[in-house]
This record gives C-alpha cells, sequence and structure tokens, in this order.
C-alpha cells in the first residue's frame, strides 16, 4: 500500500498533520506534527494511528514520530528591591496570583537563594524538582502556577555559605528550565544589586522590572540603587510600587504610616518612573502569605491593590515602554 492510501485511512483532523510517510517492506514511519497538543492527546493520536494504519494490508509495523514547534521563552519580568524586608517576594507571589486570575500562564522564580520565601507563599514547602534532559522541571502549586525555588533544593533551613558566582549559577539554573507553557515568568530577586541580578542581565535580560520599597528614605535610597542596575542594562523600569503603606487598627480602623507615606510616589514624580500603586500594611497580607494563600487569589479589600498593580503591568505588557521612554 503507498503512502497516499495509508495517509486517506486516517481521520481529516490527523491527516493534515501528517508530514511525511515513509513505508518499506512493511514497516511504516509516519511523521505527525503535534504543536499545541498536550502529552495525554498525543499518546491517544500515536495509539489511534498505529491501531489505523497498522490495520491495512501488508503493514507489519508502524512507528509514529511526533514533531512539535519549541515552546517560546517565558517573557521576564524582574520584581527587585534595594533592600530586604520590603515585601518584594510577597508582591511577587500575589501579582503571580493576580495575572493567573486574569488568564496569563505565570511561573515564578525565587531567585533569593539566600533566603527563599515562595515555598512557604505557595505551600508547596518539601517538593523537590524533577530534572530532564539535565534541567530542572518547576514544581506545581495549588494555585496553577510553576515555581522554582532553592527552597525546593535545600534542606529548611540549611544555610548556604556560596560566594556571588555560585549564587548566580543556581539563578540561572531555576530560570533556564523546562517552563513549558508559561508565558510570564516572575523572577523574585535578592535584594541589592549583586551577582544575582548581573547574572540575570547578562544571561537573561528581563522585559521590564518592577521596583518595591517602602515609603521611608532609607528604603528609597537603596530602592534608586536597584533602579539605576536596570536602567544601566537598558531593562525597562515598569515601574514603583509602595509597601507597607499605612496600616488600618482592626480595632478603631484610624490609618497610621509606621514607615511614612507618599515617598515612592514622590520618587515617581521625580524621576519620571511610573507610579503602579500602593500596598498596605495589613495583618491578612502577612498571614495569608505564612499559610500558602496569596491574598490575590480572593476579592477582600486588600487584595484590590494586588489586582490594581497587576492591571497596570498586564497594561504594560501589551505596550511595553522601551528603556529610558518614561
Amino acid at each position: 500500500m503507498d503512502e497516499q492510501s495509508l495517509k486517506a485511512r486516517l481521520p481529516d483532523s490527523i491527516a493534515e498533520r501528517v508530514r511525511n510517510i515513509v513505508v518499506k517492506e512493511g514497516r511504516v514511519t509516519l511523521v505527525l506534527d503535534a504543536s499545541g497538543f498536550e502529552p495525554d492527546r498525543r499518546s491517544g493520536i500515536e495509539s489511534a494511528v498505529k491501531e489505523i494504519i497498522g490495520e491495512a494490508d501488508g503493514i507489519t509495523e508502524v512507528r509514529v514520530a511526533m514533531m512539535a514547534d519549541k515552546p517560546a521563552a517565558p517573557t521576564i519580568i524582574a520584581v527587585g528591591s534595594g533592600k530586604g524586608g520590603v515585601g518584594k517576594s510577597t508582591l511577587t507571589a500575589n501579582l503571580a496570583v493576580a495575572l493567573k486570575r486574569m488568564g496569563k500562564k505565570v511561573g515564578v522564580v525565587d531567585a533569593d537563594v539566600y533566603g527563599p520565601s515562595q515555598p512557604t507563599i505557595f505551600d508547596n514547602k518539601g517538593a523537590k524538582p524533577e530534572a530532564r534532559d539535565e534541567k530542572l522541571v518547576p514544581v506545581p502549586s495549588r494555585h496553577g502556577i510553576s515555581v522554582l525555588s532553592m527552597g525546593h533544593l535545600v534542606e529548611p533551613g540549611q544555610a548556604l555559605a556560596w560566594r556571588g558566582p555560585m549564587a548566580g549559577n543556581a539563578m540561572a539554573q531555576l530560570v533556564d528550565a523546562h517552563w513549558g507553557d508559561v508565558e510570564l515568568l516572575l523572577i523574585d530577586l535578592p535584594p541589592g544589586t549583586g551577582d544575582v541580578q548581573l547574572t540575570m542581565l547578562s544571561k537573561f535580560k528581563p522585559a521590564g522590572a518592577v521596583i518595591v520599597s517602602t515609603p521611608q528614605d532609607l528604603a528609597l535610597i537603596d530602592a534608586q540603587r536597584a533602579a539605576n542596575l536596570f536602567d544601566s542594562g537598558k531593562v525597562p523600569i515598569i515601574g514603583l510600587v509602595e509597601n507597607m503603606s499605612g496600616y488600618a487598627c482592626p480595632s478603631c480602623g484610624e490609618v497610621s504610616n509606621p514607615f511614612g507615606t507618599g515617598g515612592v510616589e514622590a520618587a515617581s514624580d521625580a524621576t519620571d518612573i511610573p507610579f503602579l500603586g500602593r500596598i498596605p500594611l495589613a495583618i491578612d497580607i502577612r498571614t495569608s502569605s505564612d499559610a500558602g494563600e496569596p491574598l490575590a487569589g480572593s476579592d477582600s479589600p486588600d487584595a484590590e491593590a494586588f489586582h490594581a498593580i497587576a492591571d497596570k503591568l498586564a497594561a504594560w505588557l501589551d505596550n511595553p515602554v522601551p528603556a529610558g521612554a518614561n
């Protein structure tokens, strides 16, 4: 039986994906375009093709090769800060959840190799990533977001006495992983402007960066250094986020500002970097993160701050602003 006759036996939906058929001494080798198919569907189609073609007269063996386009590399957004303790990891996780609710396919890299927080926030502590083809396979979470963190690779509480280049290489392995259909990869950077940041800029230039700071002057000075690093690497700064901005007393409702207020927005005005919004200093943000339930997964009033910033980030992704154009 010739190639065209064999192809005609297949359903139209499969036949249109046939790229090549070779018949030799009763053995058939058939190449199919499997782009866009999930693994389970590819397996089902392969079995169906073998059964249909195998029933043809004179066919003794059927081999099916699945050809698929290489997944496009995800768009990388860095979330950075000048110093630690400003809530960068919490913001990263909640932005990821908010963007997932908007229909984005999101992954998170916890690049803070010395103090990884994302396994706690995404409630997948203790999970270990597998390796395939010498690359890591991200750890799933029940929030529908894949995560990779040094916290998944070392024992809880283990100290990492690494020099800077080792930390940079570790971050590179987390980013250069099997992210599958993830289209947007948020990188939770360590604080400062060290080797991890320099490795990221040289190997995985982000499409843009979000800078997080608390309102007080000391944090803003360090945040400016982080912004300068991205600017020197010609990475567009999407905007600034003011975190821990305003605390509402749970008893009387009075709002106080332990870290000040408005400092980040003032810095935005002075530098022409967009201001993305404020995140309150709220107990439910802290408790939900500790419990592995990022607040952006809910519709609570405090979650709205994350949703509003995610909306601005999504709008920027639809119309990116080049570095230096602000």
